[in-house]
């Protein structure tokens, strides 16, 4: 499998770029590169190069104008060298190997997309959802779980807490705290 993470936000909650934000010793998007890393050695990060962050890991340009997670996730599977792309927003930080590793694993047969209860993200993507993720994304359709109402779909039952979503300054002292 592929490990991709998305980079591509805008972060207008957040006030400066999310994957430069510290969660202990690691910035948020240290943390996801190392996660990805302990799951597969094929990783790659994707974002747009325009941002300027400095990363100590490549960045992929993902082509677009769009801030939106589906134009990071149709970079990742374009630019994927495996028939499943696990897919980590940089800004869900306490997500393990272990729960991407499930996600991967339920991502078989005719199952085309696996996720977590909370929707399209993180999740495992097969390569052949390719084309209907170009489709949305070039009609403006920029909603994931659109696109996944016409995809067969796994969802994986995951500890809620592991999902925890970044946003803003408060969520991360939050996360911080526990």
């Amino acid at each position: 499998m592929t490990g991709a993470l998305l980079l591509g936000g805008a972060s207008t909650r957040f006030g400066s770029p999310k994957a430069l934000a510290r969660l202990g010793d690691e910035t948020l998007a240290e943390r996801a590169w190392r996660v990805l890393g302990e799951l597969t050695g094929d990783r790659l990060a994707v974002g747009k190069i325009a941002d300027g962050l400095d990363l100590p890991f490549p960045l992929t340009d993902d082509r677009s104008d769009v801030r939106a997670p589906i134009a990071g996730v149709v970079a990742a599977l374009r630019s994927a060298q495996h028939d499943v792309c696990v897919v980590l927003p940089v800004d869900c930080p306490l997500v393990t190997p272990a729960m991407l590793a499930a996600l991967a694993d339920a991502c078989e047969g005719s199952i085309d997309v696996a996720v977590p209860q909370t929707g399209p993200l993180p999740g495992a993507y097969r390569a052949r959802t390719l084309a209907a993720l170009e489709r949305a994304l070039t009609a403006g359709e920029l909603s994931l779980r659109s696109v996944l109402a016409e995809l067969s779909v796994s969802v994986v039952a995951c500890d809620a807490r592991l999902l925890a979503n970044v946003n803003t300054p408060d969520e991360l002292l939050r996360l911080r705290s526990v």
